[in-house]
């Protein structure tokens, strides 16, 4: 059974104490494909550390983090361009714009998921999206630059059914992590009536541990406790669910 996490910070500060042996626990329980999301440009060396040390495993994306757009979000941009130019990523991620912590940078967040999204088309990859309290300000700009080569994935997805039909309408999948397993979750409310085609799994590792790890730091083996919650909202076996999951995480990332 292949289990896939599509979003994961492996490179995170917190791993830094025990990265291959949390690594060696996830591929144990079946989760052997990890998708790196980028953040800026301090850990892309991390990134290709990764990379080099499980090239079977590890899956790169670029891209600026809308929190991480600040001042000098020109140069971040600059440095996207310049790596995507160099060699091969399997996504744009993670973009997107987020209002909980700071609205300072709106306008500069607009600016650069438009600018990340025609990157996305240029090369031909998927857009993995960052929303956070701004689900409108998201779908003005996919509205405004929809098309048949925008695609990809809504990760955290954490909105309304109504919101995640619109998200899969930009032909956007909807990532599900350990919200999903949380009481005041919400979205398992509605899951069930989302198609299983337009699901991939996450962990957004370090960050939102799923129940009975709620609050502590987050691993990747965690995902299979996002697993067997979504068999029992689909009832499915956990097996059909890692494989159907994987094979739509296959038709973003085309690996």
């Amino acid at each position: 059974m292949i289990i896939t996490d599509t979003h994961t910070h492996l490179y995170s500060e917190e791993f830094d104490q025990d990265r291959d042996e949390m690594i060696q626990r996830a591929i144990k329980e079946g989760v052997s494909r990890f998708f790196i999301p980028a953040i800026d440009s301090s850990c892309t060396q991390s990134m290709y550390d990764l990379e080099k040390d499980y090239p079977d495993n590890v899956f790169l994306m670029m891209g600026l983090h809308p929190t991480y757009v600040k001042e000098n979000y020109l140069e971040e941009l600059q440095h996207v361009e310049e790596e995507l130019a160099m060699r091969k990523f399997y996504a744009i991620g993670e973009i997107g714009i987020d209002l909980y912590w700071d609205k300072t940078h709106l306008k500069e967040q607009q600016i650069a998921f438009r600018k990340q999204i025609q990157l996305a088309k240029q090369y031909k990859l998927p857009i993995v999206i960052h929303c956070r309290e701004a689900f409108d300000e998201i779908f003005e700009i996919l509205e405004e630059e929809k098309s048949a080569d925008l695609f990809g994935v809504f990760h955290c997805f954490t909105g309304t059914y109504e919101q995640a039909l619109q998200a899969i309408s930009y032909n956007m999948k909807l990532g599900i992590g350990g919200v999903v397993t949380f009481k005041n979750g919400k979205i398992d409310q509605f899951l069930s009536q989302i198609d299983l085609k337009h699901i991939v799994l996450e962990t957004d590792s370090p960050y939102l541990a799923p129940v009975p790890f709620r609050g502590k730091r987050n691993e990747s083996s965690y995902l299979v406790n996002v697993l067997d919650k979504l068999a029992q909202i689909y009832e499915l076996s956990v097996k059909d669910i890692a494989s159907a999951t994987t094979e739509n995480s296959k038709v973003i990332f085309g690996i």
